[in-house]
């Protein structure tokens, strides 16, 4: 086990191992880069690692991350902000002024060199020069109007962007308001009843928060939502895992997709974990800022998951925050994704010992066999199917 230490953090797996000599290279390299006595210096790389412009792996990582943080607060509390700079000589200022005098030396004895025109040339060269001057300003002219078409299509591009972004967070808005607004549902709810077979079949009341939203699309399943983020969702759910990764709730393609539970979660025969899935979108819609959770101080500041199912309430508390990835089916692994129910209190413990060992950092909240579990889940760019996964214990 000696070979599996790295950072004085010891490791499980080779794997893990060597994902930590890169997360040690990764800090090396960084600190050679950024001056730790420079605020702005050590603000700008705190929030290049929140913005996901570094990614680290393992615990190693982790703790680098937490050391900047830390730094980073203190900085901030003493009035610094990334712009600042600690003052520097005027060396360099003179050394210029020098430099451009030289400069200036050598220009003059450029100027003396003599000039060459066309007419210096005779009649064949002319006409040659000429002839592939007409052909460099054709260039010049296509390359403009190639330019002034890209030009165009990148402002409509943008202008289509832009106003999709802005649509989107008006849907979304109305949505919110919409939530426990009953004004619109007058005699249009009539319950929900689920057939399970054709014998057995149970009648359920939506609670009346969602009674108006459920109205307008019956795949609303729950809705999730994290204190100070900007995870306020419905989340959706049908017979398959693909309707939702491009639409979003008024059934419109939508790139961003929709927060959606897995087609095999049953939230009224609940499994012992739920899963919920939503795009890591590089505007932080969705679960754009879900992979903040690889930073323990943000973890304990948002260890609360508010997730109501359309039938009930229900709040959770953080327990295990992992990366991992889509494994091919013939490997022997643990796959998250494939845990819904443990028909065993062994099979529980064993996946909650996998997920500790996988987990970034301690939270100190573990589960026992019985317990509902909820789990989000997003992609994660660190490696190829790359997943990032915080899994959360209900707790009322």
């Amino acid at each position: 086990m000696a070979g599996f230490e790295v950072a004085g953090r010891r490791l499980r797996t080779e794997a893990d191992y060597k994902a930590a000599l890169r997360d040690q290279e990764l800090i090396q390299k960084i600190r050679s880069q950024v001056d730790m006595e420079q605020p702005g210096a050590v603000i700008t790389l705190y929030y290049d690692m929140q913005a996901g412009k570094y990614r680290f792996e393992t615990v190693v990582g982790n703790d680098f991350d937490d050391e900047i943080y830390e730094l980073a607060e203190k900085y901030k509390s003493q009035g610094y902000h990334k712009d600042s700079r600690v003052p520097t000589g005027k060396k360099g200022g003179r050394k210029a002024k020098r430099q451009k005098g030289a400069g200036q030396s050598k220009g003059g004895e450029q100027q003396k060199k003599k000039t060459v025109s066309l007419e210096d040339y005779d009649a064949a060269m002319q006409k040659e020069i000429l002839a592939q001057m007409k052909k460099r300003e054709r260039r010049r002219k296509f390359l403009v109007v190639l330019c002034g078409i890209l030009a165009v299509g990148c402002f409509a591009y943008f202008g289509v962007y832009s106003y999709f972004v802005e649509k989107n967070e008006t849907d979304y808005d109305t949505l919110t308001r919409l939530k426990g607004n009953n004004a619109l549902t007058g005699s249009l709810y009539q319950g929900v009843t689920i057939h399970y077979t054709e014998e057995e079949e149970i009648e359920l009341e939506v609670l009346e928060e969602y009674q108006t939203l459920y109205n307008k699309n019956k795949k609303l399943i729950g809705w999730l939502k994290i204190d100070d983020t900007i995870i306020d969702y419905p989340v959706m759910q049908t017979a398959n895992n693909e309707y939702y990764l491009d639409h979003n709730f008024n059934q419109e393609y939508d790139k961003n997709g929709s927060l959606f539970l897995d087609k095999d979660c049953d939230v009224v025969r609940r499994n012992t974990n739920l899963i919920i899935y939503g795009h890591h979108m590089k505007s932080g819609k969705m679960f754009g800022n879900l992979n903040s959770y690889s930073n323990k101080e943000y973890g304990k500041k948002h260890s609360l998951i508010q997730f109501d199912t359309i039938y009930e309430k229900g709040t959770y508390e953080v327990m295990y925050v992992f990366r991992s990835r889509i494994y091919n089916e013939d490997e022997v692994v643990f796959k998250y994704y494939q845990f819904f129910d443990a028909a065993s209190e062994a099979e529980f413990n064993s996946n909650m010992q996998e997920m500790a060992a996988l987990s970034l950092y301690d939270t100190g909240v573990t589960a026992s066999y019985g317990d509902e579990l909820l789990t989000l889940s997003t992609c994660d760019s660190s490696e190829e199917d790359g997943r990032f996964v915080v899994v959360a214990k209900r707790v009322s």
